[in-house]
């Protein structure tokens, strides 16, 4: 058992605990001891995974004079910002003081306390929680689609509830010293617009047609101040929600910023674009995702339970989405037929992905009278097949439903 005893100072790593963890827990206990007056003590660290960037653990409170929950998750960033980009803890802090200062069920993990100097996260612990991906990679069809639906209704109430919450999300990243920040996709959405056409020609030789760049050109609106902005995780792939008794819970609030919410609302149609777990839905969930999810936001912004301005709205969204795909995946797809991600049963080959991204995007764009994008998209669909040569041409789906759907 590891055991911090701020009073007496630091306490020294022993062979079995990484230092990392050690200043972690250290920290934690001493922002905790500094917040409420007395010490604090924390003990039996477990590592939850986290990143280059940050460890993330949870902690039993050993001593808790103050009525603190018996466990504790602690996230510490270990290196400062890069220069010239946004800073994910100041992002992350200022998420969660959002989500904490919202009454009832809030849509994260609350936050305990935080430490700007030292880049240090004390957060409400969820419980050991399976995620979204837990169930999608698992084997219960019925669970997995539940979670699902689960996941749509709870993003959507997490537009609706911080929507018109933009100004209070500036002031507390301005606190935390952010003088600006932004979408972190617009600048890689605009890069997909201006160099696609010119990749794809070069590398599949297909040729983006005027009407379709127009169309594309189109969906930059999204990106700018629409009337339509909440708060998005940016990164709500399907390992960032938490599956627990109250719902589903975001976590990961790293690319945390305000966007148009279609951006959001397009994973149902481009599922989880960007991320590496990106297989095929069933039938008909897709359409019971938006519908879920525009239950929730119908209430803030009626005019999206018409049918015309949704489907309009979402296609921009989806198109959108596929230009930066490809922007991201066509090079090393070509290169060696690369999974998205480095885990091959969570990950499918990039140039599955991209053929299905493109045949959806065909059949949608026929459907929404958008005849540039769909005959760039029958072009593209065909040269990715042929890339693909003998091998699979059809994504599979989420491993969860593949059982149900042979039987």
């Amino acid at each position: 058992m590891v055991m911090i005893r701020p009073a007496a100072g630091p306490r020294p790593a022993d062979s079995t605990t990484p230092l990392v963890v050690v200043r972690a827990l250290n920290l934690a206990e001493q922002l905790l001891t500094r917040r409420h007056g007395a010490t604090v003590t924390l003990a039996d660290p477990e590592d939850l995974g986290g990143s280059a960037r940050s460890v993330v653990l949870r902690a039993r409170v050993a001593a808790n004079p103050f009525g603190l929950p018996r466990s504790l998750v602690i996230k510490h960033y270990q290196r400062d910002a890069t220069p010239g980009r946004a800073d994910r803890f100041k992002h992350e802090a200022a998420s969660c003081q959002l989500f904490t200062a919202l009454s009832g069920d809030r849509p994260s993990p609350e936050l305990v306390a935080h430490d700007p100097a030292n880049r240090l996260l004390v957060l409400e612990d969820l419980g050991r929680s399976s995620t979204l991906a837990d169930k999608l990679f698992g084997s219960d069809a019925g669970a997995a689609e539940r979670c699902l639906l689960t996941w749509a209704r709870a993003l959507g109430r997490l537009h609706a509830v911080t929507a018109g919450r933009e100004h209070d999300f500036d002031a507390l990243l301005r606190r935390l010293g952010v003088r600006s920040w932004r979408d972190p996709m617009a600048d890689e959405a605009r890069m997909a617009l201006a160099s696609m056409p010119d990749m794809v020609a070069g590398q599949l030789g297909v040729t983006v047609s005027p009407t379709a760049e127009r169309e594309a050109h189109a969906t930059a609106r999204l990106l700018g101040g629409t009337r339509y902005r909440a708060f998005s995780p940016s990164d709500t792939c399907p390992d960032n929600n938490l599956v627990t008794s109250k719902g589903v819970k975001f976590v990961d609030f790293e690319w945390g910023c305000f966007r148009d919410v279609m951006l959001d609302a397009a994973y149902t149609r481009v599922p989880f674009p960007g991320c590496e777990s990106s297989f095929a839905m069933p039938p008909g969930m897709p359409e019971a995702m938006l519908a879920a999810w525009r239950s929730e936001v119908v209430p803030v912004w009626p005019d999206l339970d018409e049918p015309a301005r949704l489907a309009a709205r979402l296609l921009d969204a989806q198109l959108l989405w596929v230009w930066l795909c490809t922007l991201q995946l066509l090079p090393m797809a070509l290169a060696d037929n690369a999974l998205i991600g480095r885990d091959a049963t969570r990950s499918p080959r990039s140039l599955l992905a991209l053929a299905h991204y493109w045949t959806l995007l065909a059949r949608d764009a026929v459907v929404g009278n958008r005849p540039g994008t769909a005959e760039l998209a029958d072009s593209m669909v065909a040269a990715l097949r042929t890339r693909l040569g003998d091998g699979p041409t059809q994504l599979p789906l989420f491993p969860a439903f593949r059982n149900r759907d042979r039987g």
